[in-house]
């Protein structure tokens, strides 16, 4: 079994790195297209479209340049209202700072970022980083 979340987050991040403009994600997903519109949100990409092949589909997205590390966090970690309050230790290790980044959550409410978890006051599982 492939995780496409994980697949979609390192393409990223190599294209990133390689300082390109656009990256083509395949296949496409209903979750790595949640995570996209949060990353975009928050001003990490800019425009995506979904490129509907025949096949599974696909995304074309736009880099500015402004990831410095993206990935998945495994295994999953279901975190409450509650932990999330005070971020535990083995947590914020994928974050730089205490300040700086985001932790992706998939929560009842849709995917969102954990500042937002903690403005709508709920919890989730933890899918991803980014800073």
């Amino acid at each position: 079994m492939v995780d496409v979340l994980a697949y979609h987050l390192s393409s990223i991040m190599n294209s990133e790195l390689r300082g390109e403009r656009e990256v083509v994600l395949l296949p496409a997903s209903k979750l790595s297209a949640s995570v996209l519109r949060v990353l975009q949100k928050e001003g990490y990409i800019g425009e995506f479209e979904y490129v509907d092949d025949g096949r599974f589909g696909k995304f074309k997205v736009q880099l500015l340049g402004r990831i410095n590390k993206i990935g998945p966090v495994r295994p999953r970690v279901s975190i409450k209202y509650n932990e999330l309050l005070r971020l535990p230790e083995n947590l914020r290790r994928f974050l730089a700072s205490r300040d700086l980044g985001h932790l992706i959550l998939s929560t009842n409410q849709g995917v969102m970022t954990h500042k937002d978890a903690l403005v709508k006051k709920t919890g989730g599982v933890i899918i991803a980083y980014v800073y």
